[in-house]
């Protein structure tokens, strides 16, 4: 096993290239695609994708808002106070691996950007107290927590197909997150993961115990090394007194709230990327409790989304191309050719999983992938929920060797990706298995 995780470590170090450079690659090999696969000709593959490249713009911006408003509501004060006093319950670095990837999964399963930050700053605070743990396989532990972000309440793919207006809703309609996220074969997958995963990298730490594990942490390079201090004047101007206002903060949160109770009422918990956004959003306004102190969050927030917002374009671009020339049908067809309605969920887990490394973000690769998988399930008599999923949960798989989302987390911890990606192999391994048995056997 160490074997395993050192030569994954070296190969990722020299040949994994930016998150960018991977939608750039795909845009290359997808255009080549449509050219010498299709009848489309080299000035019609480039018509394709301009003409696509700017159709997931309000996409885009829902998968930054989850971001952000996941950073902000991890970075109120009540909830990093409440971060400390649960990490003291660790007194050894076996128990602090055991609840650094427990508050890891809960954290990405409410949503994937309060998960990552939570999950850091956790690290940050037990590494504090467990000054013998192995800090490295500490934040690793807690990325671990991410595998289980789009089987959780900010999953985009499951929330985008429950929202009325998706750009698939011609073709398969709208899909209630009672058939995907609480599904069955969903919450095998996810109580599976979340009663194991602590106890696998504990295992892991085990195997750590007489190797040299000292490692000199720089909380310099955090990104949440910056703390809000709050200006003491005698004297406020009349802006600043709106800006240090709780009474403001306290009314446009009561709206914001308001609105969710309201839509819960007449709704039921129908969740979709909206709602998560607006919750998260007015929580941690409230939380923050000054319109100054909540800005000043969000200012932190945004670094974390700029991959997202340039990015996006490109996987316009490429969904563009795949279904205008198409290599959508080809590849559905494919697809049918090689699966029965048993097998096609696994193979379109493994198919999203490869996907995903080109493809780094789970609604971009749905914009890519989600039309020739729904059209291929179809034909074969898959439930699309299931294979909705499978695509889900094939981009969470292999995010555990993807860094594009451990970033923000890493900026935090102040590590890098070759520090953690060893251990995350071998979760990536394991993971195989729960996930494979809930998309095969449970309905």
């Amino acid at each position: 096993m160490r074997a395993i995780t050192n030569f994954f470590d070296r190969i990722v170090q020299r040949y994994l290239p930016d998150a960018f450079i991977f939608a750039i690659i795909l845009t290359v090999v997808v255009y080549l695609m449509g050219v010498f696969m299709t009848d489309s000709s080299p000035v019609q593959m480039v018509e394709h994708w301009g003409t696509g490249f700017w159709d997931l713009l309000a996409f885009a911006m829902q998968m930054a808002l989850i971001v952000v408003t996941g950073y902000i509501l991890a970075n109120t004060p009540l909830v990093k106070k409440g971060l400390e006093k649960i990490s003291s319950l660790a007194k050894t670095p076996v128990q602090a691996i055991i609840l650094v990837t427990f508050v890891g999964i809960i954290g990405s399963l409410i949503n994937y950007g309060f998960g990552l930050v939570v999950g850091a700053l956790m690290a940050i605070q037990i590494a504090k107290k467990v000054p013998t743990v192995d800090y490295r396989l500490l934040v690793a532990s807690a990325y671990s927590g991410f595998l289980v972000w789009h089987g959780g309440l900010s999953g985009s793919i499951p929330l985008l197909v429950a929202t009325e207006g998706h750009f698939l809703e011609g073709e398969m309609g709208l899909i209630p997150v009672s058939e995907t996220l609480f599904s069955s074969f969903n919450i095998f997958i996810v109580i599976f993961i979340l009663l194991t995963m602590p106890f696998l990298n504990a295992y892991l730490m085990k195997l750590r115990q007489g190797q040299e594990m000292s490692y000199e942490i720089d909380w310099e390079k955090s990104s949440m090394n910056e703390e809000y201090v709050e200006e003491k004047k005698a004297d406020l101007t009349p802006s600043e007194k709106l800006e240090n206002s709780r009474i403001i903060t306290l009314i446009i949160a009561l709206l914001g709230l308001g609105y969710a109770g309201y839509y819960f009422y007449t709704n039921g918990f129908n969740l979709n990327i909206n709602i998560v956004n607006l919750v998260m959003l007015f929580l941690g306004i409230l939380l923050h409790g000054t319109p100054r102190r909540f800005l000043h969050s969000v200012n932190n927030a945004v670094k974390n989304v700029g991959g997202i917002i340039i990015q996006f374009p490109f996987y316009a671009g490429i969904m563009g191309m795949m279904v205008a020339s198409g290599l959508s049908d080809m590849m559905s067809q494919w697809f049918i050719n090689i699966s029965t309605e048993f097998t096609f969920p696994l193979f379109t887990f493994l198919s999203a999983g490869i996907v995903n490394f080109f493809v780094p973000s789970g609604g971009g690769q749905w914009a890519v992938q989600g039309p020739m998988m729904i059209e291929a399930g179809m034909q074969l008599g898959v439930d699309n929920a299931k294979t909705v999923m499978a695509v889900a949960w094939g981009d969470a798989w292999t995010n555990m060797i993807q860094p594009f989302w451990a970033l923000p987390l890493l900026a935090i911890a102040g590590l890098k990706v070759k520090d953690i990606m060893g251990f995350c192999v071998i979760i990536l391994f394991y993971s195989f298995i729960p996930i494979s048995i809930g998309l095969l056997f449970f309905n």
